[in-house]
């Protein structure tokens, strides 16, 4: 009894030991440490040793980083700590402080003197538990958006304590320990140099040479060594080799994340690992309806900076679950989501209805990162989304200071692409006016010219920059250190020339000069037409011989003096006769047939895409009768008698019969 007494007192003593310890070093206005003889100091924490303090180190016992029912899984960004710690005793443990508790003391510290507040408060520090502080000190120093510590946390003697504490004991502290404060001083930019990250890089190399640690342990390492000692660390090399040995079933969802934001890390040495990561794309098949939305976010980054195009059943199977998640997606994760989608061409009309009930939701709130993305969506797919379009309008007229000279580009390049005018259109073209001639010179020449022709596609003329555009100066920037200015440039800057002669007679200033203009806007790599689909064009040729009597009626893909080219054309005399495509003379009217099929159109829809909205105005107002033949009409058609019938009334409207 009198054993037990004792032992009792000195674990009171070595407590009340640690307690004035503490209150020295809060209270001692110097440095509270002497200096360490040749050992290079950090410059955020000398390399000082204490006076003397007595905190015992408790090794937490080695578990999974799972719940006990398996569902309640730890991402890698917060602190992940054994939930079973041997205290020595009763007598170090403080009373009415249980675990749990500490971790939701923890978790509602809402700055870094809260958190060093809390722990001056306990009588001793678990290794776990001077972890999981470190770790929440770098969370919400993180929601401040600076990871560097500031000057008043450096200086605090909680502080100070604690990083001695884990430094002077990183050989004894628990697994979960090391790696949450190796990770966490990773994240907080500390230098790689300090004696104190120093000794816990050096401890994670000793056990990953030696074996045994956990699957998430050696992520968790991984990912810090990357930020530590870049992708080419040596000891990675080695936890790749372990974690490849390892079965993919027992890897829970943020491990099998983490797998690919290392092996995105190290991209170049892909081809080494390409069997290792099919095999994590077959097998992440499986996971992808427990993943959260930032888990499903990473992981389709990751994907995407792999250039796992060969994976697209992980895409859809992500895209499938995204749907879901749209409201709970931050709207970084979304922006990232959307490029993810963009970049491997996926399209989920369910994705698509979700996305436009988020956008619109959230309008005038809109980071112009996703506004960007979320247009680049619509238009990669030619999806016409009024919703969305509305809403992204609306967050431009309010906030267009922030958006960037390709973030302004990028919408109004779909409108253009897209020929959609919002409701707001004067208000947003106003506003992108005066945009243009605030900044016009934060806008590259390619992008300004972008910019201008899309304008032009929906009948909203740039009149007031025309002249700058065709002036030697800009034809000079657009060129840049080339020695010739690119083909898709020439032809939009042709086709704002002709507009500015067709639908702005007004416009009286600079011509663009004759060696700027293409002969025509049809080509192969940059067209401003989409080339005819001949499978419209078999269907309609047939019917046109059964209507004129012969094939030299009628003649097709008819480059004309105006950079156009015409699916058809069909020449008439004054009297109406039709004559054969051979011949110039007495022509009096020329008909062009635009047979236009699903891809000159929005998807899913009968709306014109800008391209050919534009054709079509140009061929009107050059003298053509424009008939327009769309793919939508033509597959209501029965049969050949009903096609002839159909052509008919297309072409010759006002007749009741046709002659030849």
């Amino acid at each position: 009894m009198a054993l037990i007494t004792l032992r009792r007192n000195l674990c009171h003593l070595a407590d009340f030991r640690t307690q004035g310890a503490l209150a020295a070093l809060k209270s001692r206005p110097g440095n509270p440490f002497h200096e360490v003889g040749k050992e290079r100091s950090c410059p955020w924490l000398p390399s000082l040793q204490p006076e003397p303090f007595r905190v015992r180190i408790h090794h937490a016992c080695c578990q999974k980083f799972h719940s006990e029912n398996g569902n309640a899984l730890h991402p890698l960004g917060e602190p992940v700590l054994s939930r079973a710690h041997d205290w020595h005793g009763p007598e170090q443990n403080p009373k009415g402080l249980d675990e749990p508790m500490f971790y939701r003391r923890l978790k509602d510290s809402a700055s870094s003197e809260e958190v060093l507040h809390f722990l001056s408060t306990l009588q001793t520090w678990p290794d776990t538990v001077a972890a999981g502080a470190l770790q929440r000190i770098w969370e919400v120093e993180k929601k401040d958006g600076d990871q560097k510590l500031p000057k008043e946390t450096l200086e605090n003697g909680v502080f100070r304590a604690l990083c001695v504490r884990l430094e002077q004991d990183s050989s004894k502290l628990s697994e979960p320990a090391l790696v949450t404060a190796l990770q966490a001083l990773s994240l907080l930019n500390v230098d790689p140099q300090s004696s104190l990250l120093r000794n816990l890089v050096a401890e994670s190399q000793h056990r990953v040479k030696r074996g045994g640690l956990q699957v998430h342990s050696l992520c968790v390492l991984g990912e810090s060594l990357i930020r530590l000692q870049g992708p080419g660390c040596e000891t990675l090399e080695l936890i790749m080799c372990q974690l490849q040995e390892e079965e993919l079933e027992t890897l829970a969802p943020e491990d099998i994340v983490a797998l690919y934001r290392i092996l995105q890390a190290r991209s170049e040495k892909l081809d080494r690992h390409q069997a290792f990561l099919n095999k994590i794309n077959h097998f992440s098949l499986s996971v992808v309806s427990g993943l959260s939305p930032t888990l499903m976010s990473e992981m389709l980054t990751a994907l995407m900076a792999l250039d796992q195009t060969q994976a697209l059943p992980l895409v859809i199977k992500l895209g499938k679950y995204a749907v879901r998640h749209i409201p709970r997606f931050t709207q970084e994760e979304l922006a990232k989501v959307l490029e993810a989608f963009i970049y491997f061409g996926h399209n989920d009309r369910f994705f698509t209805a979700a996305l436009e009930q988020h956008v619109a939701s959230l309008c005038l709130t809109l980071d112009p990162e996703v506004v960007s993305r979320a247009v680049e969506y619509c238009s990669k797919k030619r999806i016409l989304s009024k919703p969305i379009f509305d809403a992204v309008a609306e967050t431009f007229v309010g906030h267009a200071d922030k958006f960037s000279p390709h973030q302004v580009s990028e919408l109004i390049e779909t409108f253009g692409k897209l020929n959609y005018l919002p409701p707001n259109a004067s208000a947003l073209f106003r506003k992108l006016e005066n945009l243009l001639l605030t900044h016009l010179d934060y806008f590259p020449p390619k992008t300004l010219l972008k910019i201008l022709h899309s304008c032009s596609l929906i009948e909203c003329h740039p009149v007031n920059f025309m002249a700058k555009i065709f002036s030697p100066h800009f034809l000079q920037q657009l060129q840049g250190e080339e020695s010739y200015v690119d083909r898709l440039s020439l032809a939009q800057l042709t086709q704002l020339f002709l507009t500015s002669v067709l639908e702005c007679p007004f416009y009286k200033g600079r011509k663009l000069l004759p060696k700027y203009q293409v002969r025509s806007f049809l080509t192969p790599c940059c067209s401003l037409e989409t080339p005819l689909d001949f499978q419209l064009y078999r269907s309609v040729r047939i019917g046109l011989i059964d209507l004129l009597g012969a094939r030299m009626y009628f003649a097709s893909k008819v480059l004309t003096p105006y950079c156009y080219t015409l699916d058809v054309e069909i020449k008439l005399d004054e009297e109406g006769l039709v004559l054969p495509f051979t011949i110039d003379e007495d022509v009096h009217k020329r008909l062009a047939l635009c047979l236009d099929d699903p891809k000159r159109f929005s998807l899913n829809s009968k709306h014109l895409l800008g391209k050919e909205a534009i054709k079509h105005r140009h061929l009107r107002l050059l003298g053509y009768q424009v008939v327009q033949i769309p793919y939508y009409e033509v597959e209501m058609l029965k049969s050949r008698v009903e096609l002839v019938e159909y052509l008919q009334r297309k072409l010759f409207p006002h007749n009741v019969g046709v002659r030849w």
